[in-house]
C-alpha cells in the first residue's frame, strides 16, 4: 500500500503565530505591572495620607484618662462619699471574639456570678465592635494577679483601674447624698461623645443633682502598642479635670441623733439654721444602703427592697406630700393679721362645736376653749378660732397668703424631683376631684391643715424657719461651699436673697409668742419640753389617714399603720433662734405624742451636745403588743401597708 504523502510544515506561519502569542503575552504582563504599578501609585501617592493616618491609628490607641469624683463631706470635713482605687475587667468585641465562649474561658481565671455574665452578655452584643464593654466591676487583688498571668488567653480583655465610689455611712444619708450607678443608654446619649469615658454617674440625691460638676472633665493618654494590642510606651498625656468637691451644711452627728430619735418609727425630719437656710439635717426613714447600687445591685437585693411595703427607696424629704394638720395654723393666724381680717386681741368664743350658718346636725366638734385670741389659738390649737377666720378671709385671699409662705411651689433644695404639693382651692379640687363642687366646709377643714392640703416637710421647715428669722423666708439648700481640687480653699455657693413674708413685724411676734406658749404652761407640748435649759417655740399637729367616719376616735386606738401621722414644727432657742425643724411621724398618732418627743431630742443634740440614746419608740395602748417590726435599712420585716390619705368629714373633730 503506498504511503500517503508528508505534509510539509509552514515555519513561516509558526514563527508568525509564535510571535503573536509572545507579543500578546508580553502586552498582558505590561497591563498587569502596569495596573499594579498604578494600584501601588494609588495606594503610595494619592492615598497616601488616608493610609498612614490609619496605619498610624493602628500603632497608637487613646485611651481616656477619667477623673476623679469630687468628694462629698459634710460640714466639719468628715467624707460622706469617697473613692477607691479598684480595678475592673474590660473587652473589645472586634478583638475578644464570641461572647459566649470569652465569657467561659475567663470564668476559669475570674469569678464572674451568672448575673454579671448575663449582664455583660446582654451589653457585648448591643455594643458596638469597637467600645469596650465591662465584664465585672471591683476585681480582687487575687483575680487581678491571676488575670495578668494569664493575660496572654485574652486578646481584647484589658485590666482597667478606676475609682469606685464608697458611702462610709450607707444608709445614714442615703436620700441626701444618693449614689452613683453604671451608665446606661439614657445616660450615654445625655452625655454624649464624652460619655464613653465615664463608666458611672449620679443616679439619685446629690450625686445626681450635682453630677456635673462632681464627675469632672476627661483626658486622655496616647499609647503606642504593636501588633497584638499591648502597650509598648507611653507617648503623651492630657490630664484630666478632677470632679467639684462638695461640703454640706449637714452635720454628721446631728443626722445620726436625728436618726435615733426616731427609733424603729418611720418619717421625715428636716432641720435648717433659720439664719442661713442651711439644712443640717434631714433624714427619711426607712432608709437603704447606697452602696448596693454602685456596681450594680443584686436581684435578691433589689427584691428585698421592692417587696418592703415601707419603700425604703422613697424620698418622702422631696416626694412625699402630706396634709399639715394643725401646723399651719401658726401660719394661717399671720394670714389673719397681715390680711387685716384679724388684730392680735380680737377674740372668738370656743364653745365646743363649730357650725356654718344656717347649717343643722354634729357639725364640727371642738373642745370647750371658751373666749381665744391669736396666741392662745395657737397654743391651745383652737380650730374654730380657724374655722370662723378662712371664712372670713375667703378661699381666694387664704390661698393667696399660703402660696406666699410656700405652700404650692418648690422650695428649690438641691434635690431633684422635689414635687409642689397641693394648697386647697375650687381650682385644686376640680383637677383632683373631677367635677367636684367647693363647698364652705372645704374651706373650714383647710383652715386647720386638712382636706385636699399636701405639703412635703421642706416646705413646712421652711415656713417655720421663715416665723424664726422674723418673716424672712430663704431656700433650703445642702450644698454650703465647693472647691475646684482638694488644695484649693473652699468657695461658699451664692443663695438667693430672702423674700419676706410680712411686712408687720409685731404681727410676726404674735405667732412667735403663741409658738412660745405651745411648750409652756397649758400649750400642746408643754410636757414635752419641761425642764429644757433653753426656751423654744412650736406647734404640733396631726394629719389624718384615714376616714374615722362620723365620730371622733383616739388614733392611740388604732393599730400603728392605721394611725394618723404625727407632725411638729418649732425652733429653738426661741430668744436667738439657731435651729427649726419640721417632723412627720407616719403612724405617730398624735404629734404632741410622737413628733415633739423627736423635737426634743434633735434640739438637745444640737444646742446641748447631748445625743439621744438610740432605743425603740414603743407606741402606747393595745397596739404595742400587734405592732410589726419597722426598720430603717433593708432586710427586716415590711410594716403593714400604708392607707391612702382621706379628707376629714366635716362631722369629725380635726385632730390636734
Amino acid at each position: 500500500m503506498p504511503r500517503a504523502p508528508r505534509l510539509m510544515k509552514n515555519h513561516a506561519a509558526e514563527a508568525a503565530l509564535f510571535r503573536a502569542r509572545a507579543l500578546a503575552g508580553f502586552v498582558l504582563v505590561l497591563a498587569g505591572l502596569a495596573a499594579l504599578a498604578g494600584w501601588y501609585f494609588r495606594l503610595q501617592v494619592l492615598r497616601h495620607d488616608e493610609f498612614a493616618t490609619r496605619s498610624e491609628a493602628n500603632r497608637l490607641r487613646m485611651v481616656p484618662v477619667v477623673p476623679a469624683r469630687g468628694l462629698i463631706v459634710d460640714r466639719k470635713g468628715r467624707i460622706l462619699a469617697d473613692n477607691v482605687a479598684a480595678w475592673r475587667l474590660d473587652a473589645v468585641p472586634e478583638r475578644a471574639g464570641e461572647g459566649g465562649a470569652l465569657l467561659a474561658r475567663l470564668r476559669e481565671v475570674v469569678a464572674i456570678d451568672e448575673e454579671q455574665g448575663s449582664r455583660f452578655l446582654r451589653e457585648y452584643k448591643a455594643s458596638r465592635p469597637f467600645k469596650p464593654v465591662t465584664i465585672k466591676l471591683r476585681i480582687s487583688d487575687d483575680e487581678a494577679a491571676r488575670f495578668a498571668v494569664n493575660r496572654w488567653r485574652f486578646p481584647g480583655v484589658d485590666l482597667v483601674p478606676y475609682l469606685g465610689r464608697v458611702y462610709p455611712h450607707g444608709p445614714l444619708l442615703a436620700h441626701v447624698v444618693g449614689y452613683v450607678g453604671r451608665v446606661d443608654e439614657k445616660d450615654q446619649a445625655a452625655l454624649g461623645p464624652a460619655g464613653s469615658a465615664y463608666s458611672h454617674v449620679g443616679k439619685t440625691g446629690l450625686e445626681r443633682y450635682y453630677d456635673e460638676q462632681l464627675r469632672g472633665k476627661p483626658g486622655f493618654r496616647r499609647l503606642e502598642t504593636n501588633v497584638d494590642g499591648r502597650t509598648v510606651r507611653a507617648l503623651d498625656t492630657v490630664p484630666a479635670t478632677p470632679g467639684t468637691d462638695l461640703q454640706l451644711s449637714i452635720d454628721l452627728d446631728l443626722q445620726r441623733a436625728m436618726v435615733d430619735a426616731f427609733g424603729e418609727l418611720e418619717g421625715t425630719a428636716v432641720a435648717v439654721d433659720p439664719r442661713t437656710g442651711e439644712v443640717l439635717a434631714m433624714v427619711s426613714l426607712p432608709a437603704y444602703d447606697t452602696n448596693l447600687f454602685v456596681n450594680g445591685i443584686s436581684h435578691a437585693d433589689y427584691k428585698a427592697l421592692q417587696d418592703n411595703p415601707s419603700r425604703p427607696q422613697f424620698n418622702r424629704l422631696v416626694l412625699g406630700g402630706v396634709a399639715p394638720g394643725s401646723t399651719i395654723k401658726p401660719l394661717t393666724t399671720l394670714a389673719g393679721l397681715d390680711s387685716g381680717v384679724r388684730r392680735p386681741e380680737d377674740r372668738i368664743l370656743s364653745t365646743g362645736v363649730f357650725r356654718l350658718p344656717g347649717m343643722r346636725g354634729r357639725g364640727w366638734l371642738d373642745g370647750v376653749h371658751g373666749w381665744t385670741d391669736a396666741r392662745k389659738a395657737i397654743y391651745e390649737s383652737v380650730n374654730t378660732y380657724y374655722y370662723q377666720l378662712a371664712l372670713d378671709m375667703g378661699v381666694q385671699r387664704y390661698d393667696t397668703y399660703m402660696e406666699r409662705y410656700g405652700f404650692g411651689q418648690k422650695t428649690g433644695i438641691d434635690l431633684a424631683g422635689e414635687i409642689e404639693g397641693i394648697v386647697p382651692s375650687p381650682a385644686s379640687k376640680r383637677q383632683y376631684e373631677k367635677k367636684a363642687r367647693w363647698y364652705p366646709g372645704d374651706l373650714v377643714n383647710a383652715s386647720i391643715g386638712q382636706g385636699l392640703w399636701k405639703v412635703t416637710p421642706l416646705q413646712l421647715v421652711r415656713g417655720v424657719a421663715a416665723i424664726a428669722d422674723d418673716g424672712r423666708m430663704r431656700r433650703p439648700h445642702l450644698v454650703a461651699n465647693t472647691r475646684p481640687r482638694f488644695d484649693a480653699p473652699w468657695q461658699p455657693l451664692p443663695q438667693a436673697d430672702p423674700i419676706r413674708i410680712s411686712d408687720d413685724a409685731g404681727h410676726v411676734r404674735v405667732v412667735q409668742e403663741g409658738m412660745q406658749m405651745t411648750t409652756t404652761g397649758s400649750g400642746t407640748a408643754a410636757r414635752i419640753f419641761r425642764g429644757t435649759p433653753y426656751l423654744s417655740a412650736g406647734k404640733t399637729g396631726t394629719a389624718q389617714v384615714v376616714n374615722r367616719g362620723a365620730r371622733a376616735v383616739d388614733p392611740r386606738s388604732l393599730p400603728l399603720w392605721k394611725r394618723h401621722r404625727g407632725l411638729y414644727i418649732g425652733y429653738a432657742p426661741a430668744d436667738d433662734p439657731k435651729i427649726a425643724i419640721a417632723i412627720a411621724v407616719e403612724g405617730g398618732g398624735f404629734g404632741a405624742d410622737s413628733a415633739a418627743p423627736i423635737a426634743r431630742k434633735v434640739f438637745d443634740a444640737w444646742l446641748l451636745g447631748k445625743p439621744p440614746t438610740p432605743a425603740a419608740t414603743e407606741p402606747d395602748g393595745d397596739a404595742a403588743a400587734t405592732r410589726p417590726d419597722f426598720s430603717n435599712v433593708v432586710g427586716n420585716p415590711p410594716a403593714p401597708p400604708p392607707v391612702p390619705t382621706a379628707p376629714v368629714p366635716a362631722s369629725a373633730e380635726a385632730p390636734r
